[in-house]
């Protein structure tokens, strides 16, 4: 005995499927109808995508990324070590140079704070 459809054939079982493609993928075209669609800002409003502390946030992040979690807790040499380990910028390798020696630093906010450029929750042992 046969299993499958005995009512069309493979041809139309591809037509079919085209047509219900879209639906299932997802389309190109929008199917918000233009009522449902949220106006854009005016002139004296803020851009919504805009975050205002973005930037702080992006050199945060930025800075941390070549500040191994392996050199932590760590003092300002083992950080240097550390980011040179991960080819950290120049820039990146001048500021943990100017942390104080003798230092701990447990989290890369607190090192952030003692650059300045921010507050942490928790402060930094001296040893």
């Amino acid at each position: 005995m046969e299993r499958g459809s005995s009512k069309h054939g493979p041809r139309v079982d591809e037509q079919m499927g085209q047509e219900v493609r879209a639906a299932l993928q997802g389309s190109t075209e929008s199917r918000a109808e233009e009522w449902k669609m949220a106006e854009p800002s005016g002139e004296d409003q803020p851009e919504p995508t805009r975050l205002t502390n973005a930037d702080a946030a992006n050199d945060l992040s930025r800075f941390g990324r070549y500040i191994g979690l392996s050199a932590m807790p760590g003092d300002r040499d083992a950080l240097i070590r550390s980011a040179e380990i991960l080819t950290a910028p120049d820039d990146v390798l001048a500021d943990l140079r100017r942390l104080p020696d003798g230092v701990i630093y447990h989290t890369v906010t607190e090192i952030w704070a003692a650059l300045g450029r921010g507050s942490a929750e928790r402060r930094p042992d001296a040893g």
